[in-house]
């Protein structure tokens, strides 16, 4: 071989080598809010491949810009198993950052990629039935920029309707993420998973016993013996919610339910208050084991129908019985949004435009008020 077919091959050779490293990252997400530990700092964990099939080690280097400021980079050797690393990164609270990645062989960086939008903040589970999904009257935006919702593979601006929740129309979260960002100074990501007209008992674990139906009842079913008994497929939905986000990857879940089980119009299918905080006691200490840690839930004050039939004692009772009780936290009482702030032009049981951005703001007034009290952080996200 002529010295200069040599020089070419070892050139030719260097470049193949150079440019057969492929970064890939499949966590975080773009829009991803991850929930911050400590009022200053999360943890970030960086999942991808850089496309070598080989186990072996990897030199990653990391840093984030934030309003154009790029910190330091921070280099760390990783282990890769075919091909693929694991590794966590401290940032601080805030957002959006532009969090980039690049990997060294040597003093070359031979690969990089990058996030452009990832928020450290809070993070929150929004469930129960229709005025905790997409059934208001007004469909609502976000207006920070800083509220985000995840539909089990993406994430993306809160606009109406939310990913995961039944419905098409609006909802209350947009506007709760906007009251609480500006309140906590952090981005908001929100996970919906409400399912409309829904009764408690619809949402225990499968094979949960019960005496009385509710008035719908297509995920119960009817025993020989004349019980009834769930099928267990909207706790199944709670749970495959619930699990992807991991230990301490959100900070509480808001439980807004309680329509469906009060006075309905065949008595025989309205709950009793004591079996109401039953059967709800057992979907919040069930859900928990099946995830393996113990996360906050908010129950607020559910039992409004329409003008004259706007409230029911039993189930208030047994919703205040859990906050009682330290089995949940009180979240708001929104059978006191009333006339105007109801739909319908204040006839329905759904929230008017806004109706709904006054829920939103009464819900992060109780979540507010809590995560900047001593109590959220005995109540520590870290597991």
């Amino acid at each position: 071989m002529t010295p200069w077919r040599c020089l070419t091959a070892c050139v030719w050779s260097l470049s193949l080598g150079l440019t057969a490293a492929e970064l890939h990252l499949s966590a975080p997400l773009d829009y991803q809010v991850v929930q911050r530990q400590t009022m200053n700092r999360g943890t970030v964990t960086l999942i991808g491949t850089d496309g070598s099939q080989v186990d072996g080690a990897i030199s990653l280097e990391t840093r984030f810009v934030a309003d154009g400021r790029p910190s330091p980079w921070i280099r760390r050797d990783t282990p890769t198993s075919k091909g693929q690393f694991r590794c966590s990164v401290e940032m601080p609270s805030g957002g959006w950052f532009q969090l980039e990645v690049r990997q060294r062989r040597g003093d070359s960086v031979v690969a990089q990629t990058q996030i452009e939008h990832l928020g450290i903040g809070e993070v929150f589970v929004v469930t129960g039935q229709s005025n905790s999904a997409n059934h208001g009257e007004e469909l609502q935006k976000p207006q920070s920029g800083w509220v985000t919702t995840f539909d089990g593979t993406h994430w993306r601006p809160a606009l109406d309707p939310q990913p995961g929740a039944s419905g098409g129309g609006g909802s209350f979260l947009p506007p709760f993420g906007d009251a609480l960002s500006r309140r906590l100074g952090v981005p908001v990501g929100l996970v919906a998973c409400g399912i409309g007209a829904t009764s408690v008992r619809e949402w225990l674990p499968k094979g949960s016993r019960f005496p009385n139906p509710p008035t719908l009842t297509q995920r119960v079913r009817r025993l020989d013996s004349g019980e009834w008994e769930s099928d267990g497929a909207a706790f199944e939905g709670l749970v495959s919610r619930l699990t992807p986000l991991g230990p301490g990857g959100f900070r509480a879940v808001l439980w807004h339910q309680g329509e469906s089980d009060a006075n309905q119009a065949d008595a025989s299918r309205t709950l009793a208050g004591a079996r109401y905080r039953e059967y709800l006691s057992t979907v919040i200490q069930e859900s928990r084991r099946r995830i393996g840690w113990e996360p906050p839930w908010f129950v607020a004050q559910v039992s409004y129908h329409v003008p004259g039939d706007e409230a029911s004692a039993d189930i208030r009772a047994a919703q205040a019985s859990l906050w009682q009780e330290g089995i949940a936290l009180e979240g708001p009482d929104s059978d006191a949004l009333k006339g105007p702030l109801r739909d319908s032009g204040g006839k329905g049981v759904h929230f008017s435009g806004p109706g709904l951005r006054e829920h939103g703001k009464r819900w992060a007034d109780k979540v507010g008020a809590w995560i900047a009290s001593p109590a959220a952080h005995r109540t520590s996200t870290t597991q």
